[in-house]
C-alpha cells in the first residue's frame, strides 16, 4: 500500500475526530459561554452545537438553576455592645451567563463578603433584643441590598436567611435566666387571675344560693300563709254556717241558758288562777231556778190570796274561806258570790209571795 494513501487515511481519521470532538450539546438549564479569538462571542443555550476548531473556545460553562450557598459564621457587633456569630444561607441564580463570566471574579465570593459587610452593618444598628425577634426584617434588607449589587453581575438573589444567631455563653445563661423569670411572673400572674375567678365564682354562687334560700322561704311563708287563711275561712263558714242554722231552730232560753253554763263550765276546767263570772250566767242561773220551782214543781196555789207572813229573810251566803291560805280570795270572785247570792235571795221572796195564803 503506497505510503501518501496512508498519510491520507490518517489525516481523514484526525479531521473526523476534531470535527466530532467540535460538535457539542448543551444540557437543559445550562448555558456555554464562546469565545473566539478570546474574544467573546456568543452564548450556547440548550441543544447541539459546533464551534469551529482552533477558533472557538469555551470559556465557561454555566449552571442557571438555583443555588444554595451556606456561607462561615460571621462576627458581628449590636448596638449594645453584645457580640454574637451569624451565619447566613444565600439562595441565588444566574441570569446573565456573559455578565456572570465577565462581571466579577469569583462571584461567589464576592457575594459572601457583600453579604457580611452587610449583616455587619444593620446589626449594627440594632439591639440585641430586636436582632433576635427581627430576623424577616434583616432578611428582607440583606436580599434588597444582594441583589441590588448583584445585578451587575447577572446573578439574582432569591432569599437570605439568617441560619444560627449564637451570642455569648454568659448572654445565653442571662437569657435563661430571663426566660424563666418572666415565665415565673407569668404563672403567679396566672394562679392569681385563677384564684380571683375561682373567689369570684365562690362568691356569686353564694349569693344565688342565698337569694334562692330567701325566695324558697318566701314561698314557704306565702303558702303557709294562704293555708292559715284559707283554714281560718273555712272554720269561720262553719262557724257562720252553724249559727244560721241555730237562729233557723229558733231556740229558746232556756237552752241559751244551758249552752251559757256548758260555756262557762269549760273555762272553770281550764288552768286560770282567776274566774271573772258574768253577771248575765248568774241572773240566767238564777231565773232558770226559780221557774223551775214554780212551774215544773206545780206549787202555785190559785186560791183567794190573805195576807201573807213575812218570811224570814235569807241571809247571804258567802264563799267559804279557807282559812290555812294565807291569801284572801280576790274581789273580783267575791263580788260575783254576791251577786249569785242576791239572785238568789229574790227568786226566794218570789216563790214567797206566789205561796198560798193561810
Amino acid at each position: 500500500m503506497p505510503g501518501w494513501l496512508i498519510a491520507l487515511v490518517i489525516v481523514m481519521i484526525i479531521v473526523i475526530l476534531i470535527v466530532v470532538a467540535n460538535i457539542k450539546v448543551v444540557p437543559q438549564a445550562n448555558a456555554y459561554v464562546i469565545e473566539r479569538f478570546g474574544v467573546y462571542y456568543k452564548t450556547w443555550n440548550t441543544g447541539l452545537h459546533v464551534k469551529i476548531p482552533f477558533v472557538d473556545r469555551i470559556a465557561r460553562r454555566v449552571s442557571l438553576k438555583e443555588q444554595v450557598v451556606d456561607f462561615d459564621p460571621q462576627s458581628v457587633i449590636t448596638r449594645d455592645n453584645v457580640s454574637m456569630q451569624i451565619d447566613t444561607v444565600v439562595y441565588f441564580q444566574i441570569t446573565d451567563s456573559k455578565l456572570y463570566t465577565y462581571g466579577v471574579e469569583r462571584p461567589i465570593m464576592a457575594i459572601e463578603t457583600l453579604c457580611a459587610t452587610t449583616l455587619r452593618n444593620i446589626i449594627g444598628e440594632l439591639e440585641l433584643d430586636n436582632t433576635l425577634t427581627s430576623r424577616d426584617k434583616i432578611n428582607d434588607r440583606i436580599r434588597e441590598i444582594l441583589d441590588e449589587a448583584t445585578d451587575a453581575w447577572g446573578i439574582k438573589v432569591k432569599r437570605v436567611e439568617l441560619k444560627n444567631i449564637l451570642p455569648p455563653r454568659e448572654i445565653q445563661v442571662a437569657m435563661e435566666k430571663q426566660m424563666k423569670a418572666e415565665r415565673e411572673r407569668r404563672a403567679k400572674i396566672l394562679d392569681a387571675e385563677g384564684a380571683k375567678t375561682s373567689q369570684i365564682l365562690v362568691a356569686e354562687g353564694e349569693k344565688e344560693a342565698a337569694i334562692l334560700r330567701a325566695e324558697a322561704i318566701k314561698e314557704t311563708k306565702i303558702r303557709e300563709a294562704q293555708g292559715e287563711a284559707e283554714a281560718i275561712f273555712v272554720v269561720q263558714q262553719a262557724y257562720a254556717d252553724s249559727l244560721k242554722m241555730l237562729n233557723a231552730a229558733a231556740p229558746t232560753d232556756r237552752v241559751i241558758a244551758l249552752k251559757s253554763l256548758e260555756a262557762f263550765q269549760k273555762v272553770a276546767d281550764g288552768r286560770a288562777t282567776k274566774i271573772i263570772i258574768p253577771s248575765e250566767i248568774q241572773g240566767m242561773a238564777g231565773l232558770a231556778t226559780a221557774l223551775k220551782e214554780m212551774v215544773v214543781d206545780g206549787e202555785i196555789d190559785k186560791s183567794p190570796k190573805q195576807n201573807p207572813q213575812p218570811a224570814a229573810p235569807v241571809q247571804p251566803r258567802r264563799p267559804h274561806i279557807d282559812n290555812t291560805g294565807s291569801t284572801p280570795p280576790p274581789p273580783s270572785v267575791t263580788r260575783a258570790v254576791d251577786a249569785q247570792n242576791d239572785l238568789r235571795y229574790r227568786a226566794q221572796q218570789m216563790l214567797n209571795q206566789n205561796a198560798p195564803r193561810q
